[in-house]
């Protein structure tokens, strides 16, 4: 039991926000990894067979003539699938594809900022070079029937080196995460799925903001403030309560720090959705 323990704390990592607030994440091992990986690696090659497909029937109308093009289109094709799979969906809110999601896990960024795209495209696109590379080369020989024992050991050596490489480092990253500065980390499925504005209670309802107060932050703050509130972690509603109520010039009793930050989110975000009504939308707390 001492053993898991350790293990489990040596992946316990601090991830500070830009409030300053740590929210202690958890890395994911290589096997969990792997998993996700060739989950989301099915839903590539399933959708690949159907374009696949498609461009054969293509073919077979075009009667065998422009068969060139054709087949530089669907390398073209098959090249965005397999990086832009990767790109839009670690890209958006959730910064997991669905073999992320299906596992608990996501991406975050190292320095506790948001996940930006250059970010997203750096790691991902490196995925090429450490893996589709050598195995397209081994591939690419094979049909042509020049492929040899060597280069297939050394496209094998290449794409084992490059998908081990989480096992032989503390915080378990590819060398695309080394690259992009980001973390694959836990992100389990909670109970705590209720609209986080509508849990009222009578503390809750004694905070009234004004319009200044809430103007002070902005959608991406929105977005940590509720990750707070679904932790549900003591000594992190404190520091953040605090935090926020510096900001705005309320003096918030550490015992109400959690009445006192979901009032404020329901308020925050009722407004932020009446200015996206509006076309005004504020990205964060910096924007004027």
């Amino acid at each position: 039991m001492a053993t898991a323990r350790r293990a489990t704390v040596s992946t316990i990592r601090p991830l500070i926000t830009p409030e300053g607030v740590d929210l202690r994440i958890k890395l994911v091992d290589a096997g969990t990894r792997a998993a996700a990986f060739l989950f989301d690696f099915v839903i590539i090659i399933v959708t690949a067979i159907v374009i696949s497909i498609v461009a054969l029937f293509g073919l077979a109308g075009l009667k065998g003539e422009g068969a060139q093009p054709l087949f530089i289109v669907w390398i073209i094709l098959i090249f965005f699938l397999r990086n832009a799979y990767f790109i839009v969906f670690e890209a958006g809110r959730r910064a997991a594809t669905p073999g992320k999601r299906m596992l608990g896990i996501r991406v975050a960024s190292r320095s506790g900022a948001g996940l930006s795209v250059d970010q997203v495209i750096a790691r991902n696109l490196m995925r090429e070079i450490e893996i589709f590379l050598p195995l397209s080369i081994i591939l690419g020989r094979s049909e042509m029937g020049l492929a040899d024992t060597l280069s297939t050991i050394f496209g094998l050596v290449w794409t084992l080196l490059f998908a081990l490489f989480p096992l032989f480092n503390r915080d378990r990253m590819r060398i695309g995460d080394l690259l992009a500065g980001t973390w694959v980390v836990e992100a389990p499925k909670l109970a705590l799925v209720e609209d986080l504005s509508q849990r009222q209670d009578t503390t809750t309802r004694a905070f009234r903001f004004t319009q200044a107060q809430l103007d002070a932050y902005g959608i991406a703050e929105l977005h940590k403030l509720e990750e707070v509130l679904r932790r549900d972690d003591y000594f992190a509603l404190k520091a953040v309560a605090e935090t926020i109520g510096r900001k705005i010039g309320m003096m918030v009793e550490p015992v109400d720090s959690r009445a006192f930050l979901t009032a404020y989110y329901g308020e925050l975000r009722a407004q932020l959705e009446r200015k996206l009504l509006l076309g005004n939308r504020k990205a964060d707390k910096y924007q004027r």
